[in-house]
């Protein structure tokens, strides 16, 4: 047994786990009303490895629908529940989505996105400070971990400067989710 598989099982009990995730951790004030899925993926199943840092790391698309009437931007952030730290860590937040638009394409996110894509969304800064995607990569050895596509819907459209990471994009659209949704991925390196 490798170290780093010594030290992903020596880390197992540490999780932030899904309580610890910024959807529920809005609380029963934003409603659980958009429904969120995947082309590649169901809910609570894994995550393609094509998806994955052991695969291309391919963005695996995410669809929603039953978005509140008055929504006027929407936004993604993509989490882990499982990362042996005291909170989740941030792979994606893609914010300025237009309302129309009902998902973000397989393979449409880079793991570095200059500026607004095609369709007017921008990404904001993950937790390596991308603008841009990271692939699941869990600790080997450390089990299966959890990973959040959170959509909110929002009630403005609030624009950022530089890409926001997940502290100031939160400050700045707690106050307008109209309603929210994810879909739990899972994945489990086994390396």
């Amino acid at each position: 047994m490798g170290l780093m598989r010594l030290i992903g099982r020596a880390l197992t009990p540490l999780r932030p786990g899904v309580d610890a995730l910024t959807g529920p951790s809005l609380g029963r004030q934003v409603p659980a009303t958009i429904t969120v899925t995947s082309p590649v993926f169901k809910e609570s199943e894994a995550i393609p490895r094509l998806c994955t840092a052991e695969g291309d790391g391919r963005f695996p698309g995410i669809e929603w629908s039953g978005l509140p009437e008055g929504t006027r931007s929407v936004v993604l952030l993509v989490e882990d529940a499982d990362i042996p730290f005291a909170v989740p860590v941030t792979h994606l937040i893609i914010h300025s989505i237009d309302p129309a638009v009902p998902g973000i394409a397989t393979g449409a996110v880079g793991s570095f996105m200059a500026g607004p894509s095609k369709t007017g969304w921008a990404c904001g800064r993950n937790f390596l400070g991308a603008a841009g995607w990271t692939p699941p990569a869990p600790p080997p050895g450390h089990g299966p971990h959890r990973y959040a596509f959170q959509v909110f819907a929002l009630d403005a459209a609030p624009s950022f400067r530089h890409p926001p990471r997940r502290g100031r994009l939160m400050r700045r659209i707690r106050r307008h989710i109209l309603a929210q949704g994810s879909l739990i991925g899972t994945y489990v390196n086994v390396h």
